[in-house]
């Protein structure tokens, strides 16, 4: 019999995961603040819980995939919280992108309960979300680890043991880093060639096919050129996540020069009012630096690149 699982979190990467163990064949009982994504995976199978305390009452295993640091504090530990429905042996996985030292404080309080802790942020977003490909980074034992394997296995695909708990929300953060570093590099060099001249769609194929390329670049360049910037992941997620760097990395006496630099152009994307689009479009801010857009189609690049209006 399948462990009963326990979903807190239903949002744009939680519900199509909390989908996939549902046609995976977990039972699910299911917790959101919003009750349509709820309604939506009762029709799918699910039952509905009024807390995270009636989540955990009833089931072995309890996830969590919740915007930020507090959100899962007070899911794990407040009122009506996991810690107030918690029984010995069960486990809880964190797949939110929290900071690790939060986690392992959460841990520390459950511990006394019989309750185990493991974190478990991933990568890939929404597409890896549905798909059920994500990138899983998971910190705590290694029986844990292998406990909360068949649940890993149907919600991604490269799923790798970091460490003892924390060790994968600091790889999580290291991933953020790299992600919003690399979409920051890919506006600026497509605004640039574009002012110049350069067919953006031409460039993106020849970049891709050498040391540039990378799976940033994969995987937005058809938003950049539509300028269909719908999320996949907000640049307000992303700009949380550089928060959360920040933090992590003046508790472990790191300096991260690059990252602070790119969450001030995210706070500049955020202050012009486009923190809900796909993180990809940091590249709009350069545009408007430029007075350029990487026109997209028949428009695209060259002399009759769309001039932004001031």
């Amino acid at each position: 019999m399948k462990t009963k699982v326990g979903f807190i979190g239903l949002g744009i990467m939680g519900k199509p995961m909390a989908k996939n163990l549902i046609k995976a064949g977990f039972t699910l009982v299911v917790h959101n603040r919003s009750r349509t994504a709820v309604d939506e995976l009762v029709k799918l199978g699910a039952t509905a819980a009024g807390s995270p305390r009636e989540v955990a009452s009833s089931v072995d295993t309890i996830i969590t995939m919740l915007p930020n640091s507090p959100d899962v504090e007070s899911v794990a530990l407040g009122e009506k919280g996991i810690k107030e429905g918690a029984a010995r042996g069960q486990l809880f996985l964190d797949m939110s992108t929290i900071n690790p030292i939060v986690s392992q404080k959460i841990a520390r309080e459950l511990e006394p309960l019989g309750v185990v802790m493991v974190d478990a942020p991933v990568s890939g977003g929404e597409k890896g979300a549905i798909e059920g490909t994500l990138s899983i980074m998971v910190g705590g034992r290694s029986q844990d680890f292998e406990r909360a394997l068949p649940i890993f296995n149907v919600l991604g695909k490269t799923i790798t043991h970091m460490g003892p708990l924390g060790a994968g929300g600091f790889t999580k953060l290291a991933n953020q880093i790299i992600v919003a570093i690399n979409l920051t590099a890919i506006g600026e060099a497509l605004v640039f060639g574009t002012k110049a001249g350069v067919d953006p769609q031409k460039m993106i194929r020849a970049l891709a096919g050498g040391l540039a390329g990378s799976k940033c670049l994969d995987q937005k360049s058809e938003k950049i050129l539509t300028g269909d910037f719908a999320p996949g992941f907000k640049i307000d997620l992303h700009f949380k996540d550089l928060n959360l760097i920040h933090e992590a990395a003046r508790s472990v006496g790191v300096p991260i020069p690059t990252a602070a630099f790119v969450e001030q152009l995210f706070a500049a994307l955020r202050i012009r009012g486009r923190g809900g689009l796909d993180h990809s479009g940091v590249i709009t801010l350069f545009e408007d630096l430029a007075g350029v857009q990487v026109r997209r189609g028949d428009q695209a690049g060259g002399p009759d690149a769309k001039e932004r209006q001031s």
